[in-house]
């Protein structure tokens, strides 16, 4: 028998915690080179698309994970629908077992605010406590949620091209959270006030540029997980330190996609992958006054240790509908 895990049960099985510490494992790994570079596969449809990525990390026992996520940004305004929506497959990598079935919604809203989080960790100044989160959606929520985790924030400023979603941004993450939240009017103000920025929207062009950004802000740009999204100006990317999860993966689908396709960048100009900077076999900030952007194009290895650490737990409590595949 499998279990089934719908996206309570994740949500209830998986604590943001559990989730860093999981994903800062798989990125460790990988930087030491003990993690096989993961495979995605992307296929475009109206108004939106499919991705698939998959797998393999040994974490006491071997597991493979592959997900399927339908990324469609209008669902909400149009269908009342999750912009998010799919299935994740954990199996046995020694035996090929089909360990568990899980909503993929939810493994990929933690797992991707527990990398920025990961990535603040190494990257953001240790007195960063001012964050400007740029999307108000379920990504932007989890994003500052991973944050506060990781870094003392006494503000943040939500930015969203709706002002209304902003308002509900604030006045939900304030109460969440216990940190003053405010609507940013004014994105530039904002980011100047700023020593954390994420970038978490489906934006097809530049929303941040190398002048609003102060010295020795941590920037997570997130949102470009297609080569047809980007957040980050060029010139802004050039005038950074730029940290990526995976190089080969970054090169192709994330905002260094387009630096380096307008000659702004190469793939030598980035200092590092994440791994590699945990692992300590390359540098990470190397100075307060750096400018660091952590191009997070989201990577399969997040999926299988977070799939993975679910599945254990629930294992344990019980949870989860059986089903005879």
């Amino acid at each position: 028998m499998t279990p089934l895990l719908t996206r309570a049960d994740v949500a209830d099985l998986l604590s943001m915690e559990t989730c860093i510490e999981a994903v800062e494992h798989a990125f460790r790994l990988h930087g030491e080179g003990r993690a096989d570079p993961p495979g995605i596969l992307s296929v475009h449809a109206t108004d939106g698309g499919f991705h698939i990525k998959a797998g393999i990390l040994e974490l006491g026992r071997p597991y493979f994970a592959a997900k399927t996520n339908a990324n469609f940004p209008a669902n909400p305004a149009r269908f009342g629908l999750p912009t998010i929506q799919g299935v994740l497959l954990l199996a046995d990598a020694e035996r090929g077992t089909p360990l568990a079935l899980m909503d993929s919604a939810e493994i990929t809203a933690i797992r991707t605010g527990a990398a920025t989080a990961v990535a603040a960790r190494h990257l953001a100044r240790a007195d960063a406590t001012v964050v400007t989160v740029c999307g108000c959606g379920r990504q932007g929520r989890e994003q500052l949620r991973a944050l506060a985790t990781v870094r003392p924030l006494t503000r943040a400023y939500a930015f969203d091209q709706d002002p209304a979603r902003a308002i509900r941004f604030a006045e939900e993450m304030s109460s969440a959270l216990g940190i003053d939240v405010r609507v940013a009017e004014d994105l530039d103000l904002a980011l100047r006030a700023s020593d954390i920025c994420v970038t978490c929207t489906p934006s097809r062009k530049p929303i941040l540029r190398q002048r609003a950004v102060g010295a020795g802000t941590f920037i997570a740009a997130v949102g470009a997980d297609n080569a047809s999204k980007q957040e980050l100006e060029p010139a802004l990317m050039a005038a950074s330190v730029v940290v990526v999860d995976m190089l080969e993966q970054a090169s192709t689908i994330g905002d260094l996609h387009h630096a380096i396709a307008c000659g702004a960048l190469t793939p030598g100009d980035v200092r590092a992958e994440l791994g590699q900077v945990i692992a300590g076999r390359r540098p990470g900030r190397q100075s307060d006054d750096e400018i660091v952007i952590f191009d997070s194009t989201g990577v399969a290895l997040e999926d299988v240790a977070a799939a993975a650490a679910a599945y254990e737990r629930a294992v344990r409590a019980g949870r989860g509908l059986q089903v005879d595949l």
